[in-house]
């Protein structure tokens, strides 16, 4: 990152600081909206979605939804509201789920809108007398345009119910359209909303390994003169746990998953290269000790965020008329990813076509990781660390001829991965510490000739740490001691000629620690928080800290979202 940027940054982001430290120091009330303390039910630190002043039109989508032995897209049918024709000042989508006491895993949930995505995220695990409940909010205005005509949506929660497995989710969701206000100018949306999933009522599409692809093939407008995707990645099964994984050539003896400790998200275009989306250390309310996660699960763990992808410099070249395939997969995936995604196309609105095409292209077809291995064997005795890295430096330029000249946009972008493992294994103890992160810096710089450049600065990082302990106690009962962290952080700044226009910060980290006996079952020393703060340069600003011990919530904020 260049002085200048960190400068701009810092100088726009102080007073976010001084806010977040102002608050943090406040008392915190017994008990508002979801927060109760001694409670263990799930709560988070994360914010609502802020809402225009106007009354809003709602649709319920469903309501009550149970989820037994269910692995279905299960349909349902979406009509506009006639009361909020549009355009909308905002599009929120509210999601409330609840799973009844027992035994359950944590479940993967997913919300379709004519094969769209609309929410993607996992649920909280039960106890035997804990039936836990939650909501959850998205802001959905940049997806307008699939809102404005009926068609059948479709909810995916999987789930097993059996003797075992006993406890039953259930799921509501509603739109809530905000009417703009007298005179009030209608919030730039995309104009077309493309899925790539797995078909017509919406789905993820699995990938194996790092050859299988999402994909989707378009016949798109003819004047498109900017193009974002956004992408999911999860984890599942053998690499559920990516980030623990190392070289095959040492997983056997480390008793871990293969093909390194990592993964990246690759974006093409027609075959091209065109954009890298990090994947998110997202863990499940089931991930690693289940105890670690309740009342507070982990960051994102029940609602994902998607990684935008800038596909704007290839917008002329998505004009010309053809077929195009935009394509997703994950590099170095090992069973499996489950992914979708979602084109946003912004169109000319003075013009019926648009020529251009991709002048600069640095972007390499896949990453190459440097692998270290130093580790001591000596018989079961192995002590050492396996470190992965990768950097990618690119730039992608392209063109448009647009109905107000030619605009040239410009993605240039730094992405840093590490991570670092650290082992000690003998006949008693199991001790591996993680590092990971990836630092993903990009800077979009638009040239038009009806004024000045406009440069667009993101900085994003989700780094995480996982020391796990694995210890046989003197009674011969084996324990371990599980320690996380997890550091959602999102940053970014809009200059004009240089100067600054806008800038918006997010914070969502959190600290997790637990240690669980496996023979019967019981922990202790269980502790968590979670911090979350927002700001952006349109006054908006969110603090919120919660805090349990015991699996019972002991502290919040006042300013939490009620």
């Amino acid at each position: 990152m260049s002085t200048m940027i960190r400068n701009l940054l810092a100088s726009t982001l102080c007073l976010v600081i001084v806010l977040v430290l102002v608050i943090a120091v406040a008392p915190a009330a017994f008990a508002i909206g979801p927060y109760v303390i001694g409670s263990s039910n799930t709560v988070t630190a994360d914010p609502t979605v802020p809402r225009p002043a106007t009354t809003p039109c709602v649709v319920t989508l469903f309501t009550d939804y149970t989820f037994d032995n269910n692995y279905n897209l299960n349909p349902f049918s979406y009509t506009p509201p006639e009361d909020c024709p549009g355009p909308w000042a905002k599009v929120v989508l509210e999601v409330d789920i609840s799973v009844t006491a027992g035994n359950q895993f944590d479940r993967t949930a997913n919300i379709w809108m004519g094969g769209t995505n609309i929410f993607f995220g996992t649920t909280s695990e039960p106890g035997a007398t804990l039936a836990p409940s939650w909501h959850v909010e998205s802001d959905l205005t940049d997806y307008s345009p699939l809102f404005t005509v009926a068609q059948t949506g479709s909810i995916y929660l999987g789930n097993t119910v059996n003797s075992t497995y006993t406890s039953i989710q259930s799921a509501t969701a509603t739109l809530e359209f905000y009417p703009l206000k007298k005179w009030q100018p209608a919030p730039v949306t995309a104009n077309f909303v493309l899925p790539l999933s797995s078909g017509p009522l919406g789905g993820t599409v699995t990938l194996n390994t790092g050859t299988d692809t999402l994909a989707g093939t378009f016949t798109l407008p003819k004047n498109i003169e900017r193009a974002y995707l956004d992408v999911y990645s999860q984890s599942q099964i053998g690499d559920e746990f990516w980030y623990t994984c190392v070289p095959n050539d040492v997983a056997t003896e480390l008793q871990s998953c293969g093909n390194t400790g990592f993964r990246e998200t690759e974006i093409t275009i027609d075959g091209q290269p065109a954009g890298v989306a990090p994947v998110s250390p997202w863990i499940f309310t089931g991930g690693i000790d289940p105890f670690l996660w309740f009342p507070i699960p982990g960051v994102q763990t029940l609602n994902f965020v998607p990684y935008r992808v800038d596909l704007t410099p290839f917008a002329g070249v998505l004009s010309n008329g053809q077929e195009h395939t935009v394509s997703v997969s994950v590099f170095n995936a090992n069973y499996y990813f489950s992914d979708t995604a979602t084109l946003l196309l912004y169109l000319d609105p003075d013009a019926k076509e648009v020529t251009g095409e991709i002048t600069k292209n640095t972007l390499a077809a896949a990453p190459t990781p440097v692998v270290s291995e130093n580790l001591k064997v000596n018989g079961a005795n192995i002590t050492g660390t396996v470190d992965v890295t990768s950097k990618r430096n690119f730039v992608i330029s392209g063109y448009v001829n647009t109905s107000h000249g030619r605009v040239t946009t410009t993605l240039a972008q730094n992405l840093q991965f590490a991570n670092d493992q650290t082992f000690n294994i003998n006949s008693t103890t199991y001790v591996q510490d993680i590092q990971v992160n990836t630092n993903a810096f990009s800077t979009t710089t638009v040239s038009r000739p009806d004024g000045p450049s406009t440069t667009y600065m993101r900085y994003f990082q989700f780094p995480a740490t996982i020391d796990y302990d694995e210890f046989t106690e003197s009674n011969g009962n084996v324990a371990a001691t599980t320690k996380v962290s997890q550091n959602y952080q999102d940053q970014r700044l809009t200059t004009s000629g240089f100067r600054p226009a806008a800038f918006s910060q997010v914070t969502n980290a959190g600290q997790y620690q637990d240690t669980l006996n496996y023979v019967t079952f019981v922990n202790s020393n269980q502790s968590a928080n979670q911090h979350y703060s927002a700001a952006d340069s349109s006054g908006y600003f969110y603090f919120c800290d919660v805090q349990d011990a015991n699996n019972e919530l002991t502290k919040f904020s006042p300013t939490c979202a009620k």
